[in-house]
């Protein structure tokens, strides 16, 4: 039986969310106050992440971990999660608003309800198609295409939440036969090569003490986060943490404001809102149907 530690669980995942927000707020800095590459500061962040992160990836065991019949599978889901990842630090550079670029961000559980049924061939159902039409009706909201505001960049956060489902789902489909130690692995050790691949086109490091200082602090904030969630999960049961990761929203918006003075509008709250509700509802779905498969 495993353990359930809702207190700890909460933490974990509060940090992360508190460690991703810092982390975009740095990221934003290196890029619009130093004039950084989103591309470099990407591959720096990430570098100085795995660098951190070693200790934990040799308690995995990582020759063992990186024993897989689908290599080919593994490098394509890295790559599907980098292209995630260069496209919201483009969101950052432009800049995108924190608070409009986060909301937008949560609709990536939607694609991969959306990806289950095209690509997975799972039975989504009324109840899930539902719940996904309403929450990208919520993203419409928040992105307010037919508004004189709206720019080509407002979407590059929607692209990032559309790759990251992606990632999700050959995560979903590997998982059967690899173990998560293999995907953890697999992704730190792959991640700075692609962001490497990617930079050379603007390659050009930091020039000041300033700039590394925010560089290493994202980084080391990154390796956090990431740990902060594989404990959150760890300790606590899925059902029970994941809602603790909308909190990533106020978080950024505050955030936002802080350093930027960036400050949201009345139609933010009302789409994060309906996007909210919607992923809550789709995960309290599913969660209902395992529990009932198990005792039928």
């Amino acid at each position: 039986m495993s353990q359930h530690s809702p207190i700890q669980g909460a933490s974990w995942m509060l940090t992360a969310g508190l460690a991703f927000a810092i982390v975009n707020s740095l990221a934003q800095i290196a890029s619009i106050n130093h004039g950084l590459s989103s591309t470099m500061v990407a591959l720096i962040q990430y570098a100085i992440a795995l660098v951190v992160i070693l200790p934990y990836l040799k308690t995995l065991g990582i020759r063992n971990s990186l024993k897989t019949d689908h290599l080919g599978l593994h490098i394509f889901r890295v790559f599907l999660s980098v292209i995630g990842i260069q496209l919201w630090m483009w969101a950052l550079a432009y800049p995108v608003p924190i608070w409009q670029g986060i909301a937008l961000l949560m609709t990536s559980p939607l694609f991969a309800t959306l990806g289950s049924g095209l690509f997975l061939k799972e039975n989504v159902g009324a109840a899930r198609w539902g719940a996904t039409i309403a929450g990208f009706s919520g993203a419409m909201i928040i992105l307010e295409p037919w508004g004189d505001d709206f720019t080509w960049a407002t979407l590059l956060p929607v692209g990032a939440a559309f790759f990251w489902a992606c990632y999700s789902l050959m995560v979903k489909k590997l998982s059967s036969d690899d173990s998560p130690s293999t995907m953890v692995v697999y992704l730190l050790v792959l991640i700075t090569p692609f962001n490497l691949f990617l930079a050379l086109p603007e390659w050009k490091m930091p020039d000041s003490g300033e700039l590394w200082l925010v560089l290493l602090a994202a980084g080391a904030l990154t390796a956090l986060a990431q740990w902060a969630i594989v404990k959150a999960y760890s300790v606590a049961d899925a059902s029970f943490v994941q809602p603790f990761d909308h909190a990533k929203l106020p978080l950024n918006v505050l955030a936002g404001w802080m350093v930027f003075g960036w400050v949201p509008p009345g139609r933010l709250w009302l789409g994060a809102f309906i996007i909210i509700g919607a992923v809550a509802f789709i995960t309290q779905w599913e969660g209902g149907k395992r529990r009932k498969e198990k005792t039928a």
